[in-house]
């Protein structure tokens, strides 16, 4: 399985940067991984609704240039789909058995997902009704991935 994470900004933080990278490290076991960063598009001071729909606007259309089309497209969004970590694990090996093994994950900036991007998504995943940092969100997301696979594969880690 190909899996590809394609998230605005950059990690700045060593802490958030060594996570991803033991959740990459050990992921490589499993599937291939990449992670796609999209430059996060300035917000001017006192926005307008204008200002931030054309931010969510232009992250948009980068996200959608990292998406090819046989891609399985899986957006985090607050008003997605809750899952339990056994269901997702459900979810990535039912998408494997329909031989769909490009999977896109995409994590949003901090105004979230572009309706345009939204509407790309094959499946729209809720973490929760909070939001969280983007930063954070991607480890949380590597994390649930790798979880799958341990779940999905019967070893030991899940509990």
């Amino acid at each position: 399985m190909n899996i590809r994470i394609i998230a605005v900004g950059k990690l700045k933080e060593k802490y958030w940067r060594d996570a991803v990278a033991e959740y990459t490290k050990r992921l490589g076991a499993y599937c291939s991984i990449d992670i796609t960063e999209i430059k996060e598009s300035q917000l001017r001071a006192n926005p307008s609704a204008a200002d931030e729909e054309a931010v969510k606007t232009a992250e948009g259309e980068d996200i959608l240039r990292h998406i090819s089309k046989g891609d399985y497209v899986i957006t985090l969004e607050i008003k997605g789909k809750k899952l339990s970590s056994e269901q997702l694990a459900e979810k990535m090996a039912g998408l494997a058995l329909e031989g769909k093994s490009n999977i896109a994950f995409v994590i949003g900036g901090s105004l979230g997902l572009s309706s345009e991007v939204s509407r790309r998504a094959d499946f729209k995943l809720s973490f929760s009704d909070m939001t969280f940092p983007h930063q954070m969100m991607r480890v949380i997301l590597l994390e649930q991935i790798y979880r799958s696979f341990k779940i999905n594969r019967n070893e030991t880690y899940h509990k």
